[in-house]
């Protein structure tokens, strides 16, 4: 008997509403000068305070034009005309400007401010006010859309922030006081009225509760809890008043490390998100310098060479070649399939893993707890003749409650009540085996055959021939007799299985339970290979085997002894399990609500995030290419520029969004 204990480590994330046209507190910054989407925007005023600078710089921008082609004016000439577009110009331009300054003063000195502020400047130097208006603009446009892009994307995410009360009513003498939830101490009781969430993890004291579980694992669905059963922060209370003892610190609860897993999530980055900023780092300057080159280098060639003809071809190339495009649609569609999964009950602890998921050949799978309930029940009590029944049961029983696994649960279950006045001395844990102990200088052993086999203890019966899972005993080196008992697979199992196929993934499992309890289950599900009675280092080996193939390989497990061979895939994934206290630290994903089905759900979100990411990379070269082009042939006008430019980005954009409202 294996003891899998593996402790939920989740997470948060602190994400702000943002809105790249704000530009003002920076969250993080991607350290290229692109900080798209990273900047806290007050949406109090609504969308109309949102867009007020660009409606100022629009309706001068048209009476501008209307003066200037549809109804001419006398006074609308000279210093009047400059001024006039300049001041269209300030609503839209001054973020802009501040930015390219601020860029300039960190000594990054190509960012795509500096490139609008050149392209817009140079083209009110040549007397093209109303376009030099118009790219900043529509540039200050396509800012805000993004902003609210990534706010969007946000939003599933910092949604979980909402779902832990800040304050809690704790019983003292039997009064409900308000106290912050912070500051409530382990062994406190909590008082939950109906509807109410809870602050903090732990122990119902009430008989039962329905309790709602969305916060933590996405489903609405309610659960049952009953009087000693763990109740985590997050959950909100059904229609009656219940009790809660406090078990964890605020701090330590199971919704905080929810929380302060996303929030880690965003700083592992996706290969094609560190390619683009090393890429905008090159791409900014070579450009500017081309554009340069473009206006200059004609006058050694040209014989009518016209330099104000030759910059405006230079300030286009410029607006063309701005990489927003590229550099705000790739994190967005990144962020937006870590928000898909989160919203779905899958945690995904960096982008990275988004891509690592998407290319998984092979997906491994642990059968308890991961495939199966993991919740057992007694079936069977063959005890020999010779020994006291009773006496060995309760030797057991009270050997198992020192572990926490389920199959302890179950002996507990069927035992009963643990008698405290038998002491057990020299209390060992065989890993992949079960447990020893010594009772008045009697050693007992309790756990698997393998562990029997191990003390060379002999026993008469054929371990092979037991369909279900078998908990072997021996009293003084002698083979007392055995458990069995019965798992349940869980509902979506089956489901979760045909999906995986569908995907074209190849499917083992491992399980350090009997192989013919594994091979059992294995075919009840639809699984070809299965493998049982395994140590922690044989599931190890097998991982190893398919690696050497050089495929990938996604291990899922729930146990502390699944934590080497998690940490040796490329992809680990940990049924999270909101009562389990096992570690996951090592798992690059966590399904908090245990169900196998989330596992081909993993895999279609991070294979749709990299189609979509791949999709706007292909949109905003070829565009971008094409138009360059056009602009350093003098093809192009500023007005195709801006399609190249603040178009492009949100086609890109609005193809990240997508993933938000896809069905997975």
């Amino acid at each position: 008997m294996i003891h899998q204990d593996k402790e939920v480590k989740t997470a948060k994330n602190k994400a702000k509403p943002s809105c790249c046209c704000s530009h003002d507190e920076p969250v993080h910054s991607d350290n290229n000068g692109h900080d798209h989407g990273d900047h806290e925007h007050s949406t109090n005023g609504g969308l109309f305070q949102l867009f007020l600078p660009s409606i100022i710089s629009f309706v001068l921008l048209l009476i501008g034009i209307g003066f200037d082609n549809y109804f001419p004016q006398d006074w609308f000439t000279g210093y009047v005309r400059i001024v006039w577009y300049a001041i269209a110009y300030l609503p839209v331009g001054l973020p802009v400007l501040r930015e390219a300054y601020e860029s300039i003063v960190k000594g990054d000195v190509f960012s795509e401010f500096f490139l609008m502020c050149i392209a817009t400047i140079g083209a009110f130097a040549i007397g093209e006010y109303p376009e030099g208006v118009a790219v900043m603009l529509f540039y200050t446009i396509g800012e805000t859309f993004q902003g609210m892009a990534v706010n969007r994307a946000k939003t599933s995410i910092k949604s979980l922030l909402d779902q832990r009360p800040d304050e809690v009513h704790v019983l003292e003498n039997n009064v409900a006081v308000k106290v912050k939830a912070k500051d409530v101490q382990i062994g406190a009781v909590i008082q939950l009225k109906a509807g109410e969430k809870l602050g903090l993890d732990g122990e119902l004291l009430s008989d039962s509760a329905f309790v709602n579980t969305a916060a933590l694992t996405g489903e609405s669905k309610p659960a049952t809890k009953k009087k000693g059963d763990t109740v985590l922060a997050g959950m909100i209370n059904g229609n009656t008043i219940v009790e809660v003892k406090v078990t964890t610190a605020y701090s330590d609860s199971k919704l905080s490390k929810i929380l302060e897993l996303v929030q880690n999530a965003t700083t592992k980055k996706a290969p094609a998100e560190l390619f683009i900023r090393k890429f905008a780092k090159i791409y900014t300057p070579i450009v500017v310098y081309l554009a340069i080159a473009i206006c200059l280098l004609p006058m050694l060639f040209v014989d009518n060479y016209v330099f104000t003809d030759w910059l405006y071809r230079a300030l286009v190339f410029l607006v063309i070649s701005c990489p927003c495009a590229l550099v705000i649609s790739i994190p967005l569609g990144y962020f937006g399939g870590i928000g898909a999964a989160s919203k779905n009950g899958i945690l995904f602890k960096g982008s990275n893993f988004l891509d690592s998921i998407s290319k998984i050949q092979n997906v491994v799978v642990d059968k308890t707890g991961t495939m199966t309930e993991g919740v057992f029940k007694v079936q069977e009590v063959i005890i020999k003749p010779e020994f006291d029944k009773d006496e060995i049961l309760k030797l057991v029983n009270v050997l198992e409650n020192k572990s926490s696994h389920p199959v302890a649960t179950a002996i507990h279950n069927h035992v009963g009540h643990v008698d405290s006045s038998i002491v057990l001395n020299d209390i060992e844990e065989i890993s992949g085996h079960g447990l020893k102990a010594t009772h008045n200088g009697k050693e007992l052993h309790v756990g698997n055959f393998k562990l029997l086999d191990k003390y060379s203890i002999s026993y008469d019966i054929d371990p092979s021939k037991i369909v279900y899972t078998t908990i072997a005993i021996a009293y003084e080196s002698k083979f007392a007799g055995y458990l069995t008992i019965a798992d349940e697979i869980k509902e979506d199992a089956k489901e979760a299985v045909s999906k995986l196929k569908s995907l074209g993934v190849k499917l083992t499992m491992l399980s350090g339970d009997k192989s013919n309890v594994v091979q059992f289950v294995a075919d009840k599900l639809g699984i070809a290979k299965a493998f049982g009675d395994l140590l922690p280092e044989d599931k190890v080996n097998k991982v190893n085997e398919i690696k050497a193939k050089n495929e990938t390989v996604a291990f899922v497990g729930d146990g502390v002894n699944d934590a080497p061979v998690i940490a040796l895939s490329t992809v680990g994934i940990a049924m999270g399990g909101l009562g389990s206290d096992a570690s996951i630290e090592t798992a690059d994903i966590v399904i908090q609500d245990d169900k196998p089905s989330k596992i081909p759900m993993a895999i279609n979100i991070g294979k749709q995030t990299k189609k979509i990411v791949w999709q706007n990379i292909i949109l905003a070269f070829v565009v971008k290419a094409f138009v360059l082009i056009l602009g350093a042939g003098g093809l192009a006008t500023m007005w195709e520029a801006v399609f190249a430019d603040v178009g492009v980005a949100l086609l890109a954009i609005l193809n990240a969004v997508r993933i938000q409202r896809m069905k997975f």
